[in-house]
C-alpha cells in the first residue's frame, strides 16, 4: 500500500481541519505509534501509509465531532486521499460512529491502539516524569481497571481491538507503551514549537 499524499501533504491537510495543540498532538502520537506498529509487525515498507492513516484519523474530529468519521470520507477525499485510505481511516470509529469493519491489520491496530494511546497518554501525565519512557504494564493496567479515571477513553474498544488482533491486553498494551516511547521525544519537539 502506498499513499497518494506525501507525509507534509499530508500534515498540511490535518491542520486544514485541526488547530487545537491537543489534537495535533493526538494525530502526531498515533502517527508514530502506527509507524512503528508497521516495522514491529513485518509491514516496513509500507511504513509510511500506516503513518498517514494514524496521521489523518481524526481529521473531522475538531470541527465536526457529532459526525465522526462520517464527515472524514468528504474532507480526505477533497484532499486527494485514496478510497484505501478513506476506508482505513473510518474504520477506527467502527462500532460507535460508522459500520466500517477493520480488516486489515493495519486497521485493527489503528482500532485498538487510537483509543489505547489517549489511556496510556492521560496515565503518563498523572506520573512525576509525565513520560512513558518509564511506564510498565503493570501501572497501565490499575489505571485500565479505574473506571473513573480518563473516563473517555473506552475499555470496551480497547479490549476488541486486542481480541480483533489476537492479542492478550497486556500484549497490547505492551507494544503500545513501546510504540509511543519510540515517537515521544520527536512529538514533544515538535508541540514546542507548534502554534495554532
Amino acid at each position: 500500500m502506498t499513499s497518494k499524499l506525501t507525509r507534509d501533504e499530508a500534515f498540511v491537510l490535518l491542520r486544514k481541519y485541526n488547530k487545537e495543540p491537543f489534537h495535533i498532538q493526538h494525530a502526531l502520537t498515533v502517527e508514530g505509534v502506527m509507524r512503528w506498529y508497521a516495522k514491529e509487525l513485518g509491514y516496513g515498507e509500507e511504513e509510511e501509509y500506516w503513518g498517514i492513516t494514524g496521521l489523518l484519523h481524526d481529521i473531522d474530529f475538531e470541527l465536526y465531532p457529532q459526525e465522526h468519521c462520517q464527515k472524514a470520507p468528504e474532507l480526505l477525499w477533497e484532499g486527494g486521499v485514496d478510497e484505501n485510505m478513506i476506508y482505513s481511516v473510518c474504520s477506527h470509529g467502527y462500532g460507535i460512529c460508522c459500520d466500517l469493519e477493520p480488516k486489515h491489520e493495519m486497521e485493527k491496530v489503528l482500532f485498538a491502539a487510537d483509543e489505547l494511546t489517549g489511556l496510556i497518554w492521560s496515565a503518563a501525565l498523572m506520573r512525576p516524569s509525565k513520560s512513558v519512557m518509564d511506564m510498565e504494564v503493570k501501572s497501565l493496567k490499575k489505571k485500565f481497571k479505574d473506571k473513573k479515571f480518563a473516563a473517555g477513553c473506552s475499555r470496551d474498544v480497547i479490549r476488541q481491538g486486542a481480541e480483533r488482533l489476537g492479542w492478550e491486553l497486556d500484549e497490547l498494551f505492551e507494544k503500545t507503551i513501546l510504540a509511543m516511547r519510540s515517537c515521544e521525544a520527536q512529538v514533544a519537539e515538535f508541540m514546542e514549537s507548534y502554534e495554532a
